[in-house]
């Protein structure tokens, strides 16, 4: 009787403990009158559909009959929050059994991968929320997504569908496309024929010419810095220098597009002058061909000669001018009178007298001859001294001064048999004072004496 009793105490014992367990584990540890009745385990989500009856008549909604089963989120008395997976959206009124399979309700994963299909086959790794939110499935934010992988979807990209792009065989898989204009323009860039970019050599980054900002292929953006298109060069049809449809042909020569200008060109004419075919080595790329530039170094252009039209001096011939005075000059060498220059034998290199100032302020370094321009002689007017002309003119006094000598009576220069040379008596400041050395007469100057 006695071993009875304590089977029948070890079998209560059993049974006290099966009922303490909770099938939930052990981390959910609130009352179980909140969610469960005295009527039974299987009444528990009774609360919950009348919880849920409430909050849609309160928003004021017909009342749903529903099965007992039917729990949803919204309306579980525990708080989801604190699992770290707070429900939110769509999460809120799902069945607690779609994510909870087991009646330990902490083995649910949390991982979104782990209750949604991945449709996209893993071509967008398994995040939902990088792209989705729990609201709904449509992705609002496929411009900033698109930023994120650095191809912004601007210009002619912004209008397109995800599959012009993601070409895979799934319409929802998003394989990664390269951010390269190859990646989806290579047959763009293999059947393009005016110009031919593989024939040519084109580069394969698009950008290069293209703006990805437009609403098509035609482009002003060439990166033209092998041959800098300004000015007159800045035209917006390439067929003007492209003539041949071949877009790696064309010579930056100047006489491959300008040969009939050079050829028909007449003031001056280019052929018959022998200019360069160089068109740079006067012109720039100002339209028009003016204003004309030309390194005159060789025989530089100062004052007067700057405005002098160019046939003025070549008269039709640039090639071989020659850069003496007289060759551009003789006419007014003999013509000018006052001083005669033909009469005079002046040389007629015009650059011993004259600058290319003007004829007016002719000048000569009289410091350079041997009679030097001093005192009176500064302000004398040339044709004075040089009246029998500028060549082998005499520098002895009475050559200019012969008049003033016989004509001087106080004292009388001839009567006293005076010297010619009037530097012995007189300087270039003029006739007086004049400093006669009488000591050289052999008689001196009389002393006044006085007595003591």
């Amino acid at each position: 009787m006695r071993r009875l009793s304590q089977i029948v105490a070890l079998l209560l014992l059993t049974a006290v403990r099966v009922t303490a367990q909770s099938p939930h584990g052990e981390s959910l540890t609130i009352d179980c009158s909140k969610c469960h009745s005295p009527a039974g385990w299987t009444n528990a989500t009774l609360i919950w559909v009348e919880a849920r009856a409430a909050i849609l008549k309160h928003k004021g909604k017909a009342r749903v009959k529903q099965p007992l089963v039917d729990a949803t989120a919204a309306a579980v008395v525990f708080k989801h929050d604190s699992t770290g997976f707070p429900l939110e959206g769509t999460h809120a009124k799902v069945d607690c059994k779609s994510c909870h399979a087991s009646l330990v309700f902490d083995a649910a994963p949390m991982d979104c991968a782990s209750c949604h299909t991945d449709v996209h086959g893993m071509s967008l790794g398994n995040d939902c929320a990088r792209c989705h939110t729990s609201v709904d499935w449509i992705v609002h934010t496929i411009p900033e997504l698109h930023e994120q992988n650095g191809f912004a979807l601007v210009g002619a990209h912004g209008n397109l569908s995800c599959t012009d792009c993601h070409t895979a065989g799934n319409p929802l898989q998003f394989d990664r496309v390269g951010n390269d204009c190859f990646s989806c323009h290579q047959n763009d860039y293999q059947t393009a024929r005016a110009p031919d970019h593989v024939a040519d050599g084109f580069s394969t980054d698009c950008i290069q010419c293209h703006d990805p900002m437009g609403s098509g292929w035609h482009t002003t953006n060439v990166v033209h810095d092998f041959f800098p298109l300004t000015m007159g060069h800045a035209i917006q049809d390439c067929n003007q220098c492209h003539v041949t449809g071949n877009f790696s042909d064309a010579s930056p020569e100047c006489l491959t597009c300008h040969q009939q200008d050079f050829a028909n060109t007449t003031n001056p004419s280019h052929q018959a002058a022998g200019f360069s075919t160089d068109c740079t080595t006067c012109h720039s790329t100002n339209p028009g061909w003016t204003p004309t530039t030309y390194d005159h170094a060789v025989w530089p252009l100062l004052g007067s000669h700057v405005p002098v039209s160019c046939a003025q001096c070549h008269q039709g011939n640039y090639a071989n001018t020659p850069n003496t005075c007289e060759a551009c000059h003789l006419t007014d060498y003999n013509a000018t009178t006052d001083p005669n220059h033909v009469a005079a034998g002046f040389p007629t290199d015009c650059a011993m007298c004259h600058d290319e100032g003007s004829w007016g302020n002719a000048t000569f370094d009289h410091s350079s001859t041997s009679f030097p321009l001093t005192g009176m002689h500064v302000n004398v007017n040339c044709i004075e001294c040089h009246a029998a002309g500028y060549t082998n003119t005499p520098t002895n006094c009475d050559a200019c001064h012969l008049t003033d000598y016989n004509g001087t009576v106080e004292p009388n220069h001839a009567q006293a048999n005076f010297s010619t040379d009037c530097t012995q008596c007189h300087t270039a400041d003029g006739w007086t004072p004049s400093s006669f050395d009488h000591t050289a007469t052999g008689w001196l100057p009389c002393r006044v004496l006085t007595r003591t």
